[in-house]
């Protein structure tokens, strides 16, 4: 097979809306390597779009997956259950940072358990406001393009979306936001559009991910948890990118003083298998009466077998560690490479969660095209790399922690001539 003849059968056969960024064809993975059809070699710093933080194939993953095959592949868990299930979510409670007991439910992708988090909130608040922020993302559905704070290529021409979803300015420095001015653009809602005594939740990334791996400033997240607590709103953090080890703890969400009400996760949980959750605190938890929650296919047992690896992998290599250790030499490369690329406006880094921002020296516009030639550039000598940001001016480095040293650094070597050359 050829990568121009497949390329020709997609266009064929599939939709111009399933957008495909490579021109090549995956044969075969292991750990940061790709392999196409054609046997060129890839290395791999876009990892599913954040979803193999233990690589491509870890042996640990692999054997659990196939230790699962033998036993049954499904029942449902609503139907039959089954003790996987029931201990990841034991393992789940004990790790995640919520104030007190912990429940959690499974489901099948990150947008399902963005729709059960508001679900949850709505059920427990009775009421039906959610405020989230503008250059967020959560998902693709109807519920969570609503939830997105971005438009273009993910709501055009898919509206009307559902109602008594309002956008908030989320603190960004380099934009010009503080978090002043977040925090104003918070009580302009509260005057303009809803009262406070409606609204179910507050959502947000603690380190926005499609919207260019902007970090959250701790006191943003105290006050949000402030107003919060005096208004009866509950806030949920969306983990579904900075989960798992990604920030050099397990959950961006440790770095706060600050405890969330709920937590979405999935990309990292399981190892590349298809598997999300929601967890928080119990008596928000429970608030769905039985058969509120669930799914056919929600909490599968080859990716709930797969998830227990990626935890046991994530601890035994010391995954957190290591997300530090890789980001911070990244980010001096990146650094370094500031003093001769005045196309770089930022660097942001927070574990191995890092991403440089482009603007033209000239205009001081963010520049979507010296970012697409960085990405060409890095390609061409076989490193894959992917942007984001509202303005598609970010590039963002999601390596597996499990890359290995030599490996890395000659990315680190790749990535310092595209942006110096």
């Amino acid at each position: 097979m050829k990568n121009n003849e497949l390329n020709q059968r997609r266009l064929q056969a599939t939709p111009r809306g399933i957008g495909v960024m490579c021109g090549f064809y995956a044969e075969k993975a292991e750990n940061a390597t790709l392999w196409d059809v054609e046997g060129n070699e890839v290395i791999d710093f876009a990892a599913g779009i954040a979803v193999l933080n233990t690589g491509h194939r870890h042996p640990k993953v692999m054997a659990a997956v196939e230790k699962q095959l033998q036993a049954f592949t499904h029942t449902a868990y609503q139907i039959v259950p089954y003790e996987s299930y029931v201990s990841l979510a034991e393992r789940i409670n004990e790790r995640v940072p919520v104030a007190g007991p912990a429940k959690t439910a499974f489901f099948s992708t990150g947008a399902e358990a963005v729709e059960n988090a508001v679900k949850i909130a709505r059920a427990y608040t009775k009421r039906p406001g959610i405020i989230t922020f503008g250059g967020g993302f959560h998902g693709r559905t109807f519920m969570t393009m609503a939830l997105t704070g971005k438009v273009a290529p993910y709501k055009i021409g898919f509206g009307p979306f559902p109602g008594s979803i309002y956008h908030a300015q989320y603190p960004n420095a380099l934009h010009g936001v503080s978090t002043e001015e977040a925090l104003k653009s918070l009580e302009r809602i509260f005057k303009a559009d809803i009262a406070p005594d409606q609204v179910a939740a507050i959502l947000l990334e603690p380190v926005q991910g499609e919207g260019g791996f902007n970090v959250a400033p701790n006191d943003f997240m105290q006050a949000l948890r402030t107003l919060c607590d005096s208004h009866g709103i509950l806030l949920i953090v969306d983990e579904v990118q900075s989960g798992f080890a990604r920030t050099g703890k397990l959950f961006a969400s440790e770095y706060y003083d600050v405890k969330p009400d709920l937590i979405t996760m999935a990309k990292s949980l399981a190892g590349g298998l298809p598997l999300s959750a929601v967890a928080g605190r119990a008596e928000v938890m429970d608030a769905p009466a039985p058969g509120g929650l669930g799914g056919t296919y929600a909490g599968n047992p080859l990716a709930i077998a797969a998830a227990h690896a990626v935890l046991d992998v994530i601890e035994e290599e010391n995954l957190c560690e290591r997300a530090n250790h890789l980001g911070q030499h990244l980010a001096e490369v990146l650094n370094r490479a500031k003093a001769q690329c005045p196309y770089i406006a930022d660097i942001r880094a927070q574990g191995s969660m890092v991403a440089v921002e482009f603007y033209d020296p000239q205009t001081g516009a963010p520049s979507a095209e010296f970012t697409k030639q960085v990405q060409e550039k890095a390609l061409a000598d076989g490193l894959l790399l992917l942007s984001c940001g509202v303005y598609g001016n970010v590039i963002r480095f999601l390596y597996p922690l499990t890359i290995p040293e030599v490996q890395f650094r000659k990315a680190l070597d790749i990535i310092s001539q595209s942006l110096t050359h």
